[in-house]
């Protein structure tokens, strides 16, 4: 019995003596001895995220995409509504007739269809700038509107669209007039600095609208006499 007992106490003791090795070893090839790191060390490597989401491109406005507009184009596109709309006079399918819709107000062009008390509710008309953003995305121009179509995310493709309605019937007014791109900061200091260069510089006109106009009569007597 007491040669057993002392064969596990040597085991407890060389285990725990292995053990304590073990720790110390470690410590030292792994530095786990609490030295103190530099203030300038860095666990890996840091990565920065973005902020905010990439800035969306620029849209030209609406004249501007109306004037070149691809009416072929437009019907294509339109093909992809014929399920529930048609631009021709006539009664309302699955969605409200489109002939005559540009310029109406929103939620009553259609008597004979049931429109969503959101799009009832909404207000204004049916222009050209709400149209575009309609065809953007019909869920964010009218939240909760019952109109299962996402939307069309080329903006050009939206005014090709616009541009066929209005020629196969869906009325409305002619088209927006071109906005002018403003010129660039730099361009425009440019041309600031040129313009006030040109106010501050005596023309040649000028000289010669003086010396063109009446001659009074000292003048001429002074020229007279240097004549002589």
């Amino acid at each position: 019995m007491n040669d057993r007992m002392n064969t596990i106490f040597g085991w407890l003791l060389a285990s725990a003596g292995i053990a304590l090795g073990g720790s110390i070893v470690a410590g030292m090839y792994f530095h786990g001895d609490g030295q103190r790191l530099e203030d300038d060390f860095a666990w890996g490597y840091v990565i920065e995220a973005a902020e905010g989401g990439a800035a969306e491109a620029e849209v030209e406005p609406i004249g501007n995409r109306l004037a070149v507009a691809d009416l072929a184009n437009g019907e294509a596109t339109f093909a992809r509504c014929q399920s529930c709309h048609q631009v021709a006079a006539g009664p309302s399918g699955l969605g409200p007739n489109l002939n005559g819709v540009i310029g109406s107000a929103i939620g009553g062009h259609a008597s004979d269809f049931s429109y969503s008390s959101a799009i009832k509710e909404h207000g204004g008309q049916w222009s050209y700038e709400n149209l575009d953003e309609w065809l953007r995305s019909p869920s964010g121009f009218i939240p909760g509107n019952q109109m299962s179509f996402p939307g069309l995310a080329d903006p050009q493709a939206r005014a090709d669209l616009i541009a066929y309605l209005h020629a196969a019937g869906g009325g409305g007014p002619d088209f927006p007039p071109p906005v002018e791109a403003a010129p660039a900061e730099g361009e425009a200091d440019a041309t600031g600095a040129t313009d006030t260069a040109d106010q501050n510089q005596p023309g040649e006109e000028a000289g010669a609208q003086a010396t063109d106009g009446p001659v009074s009569t000292g003048q001429a007597a002074t020229a007279n006499q240097n004549n002589t």
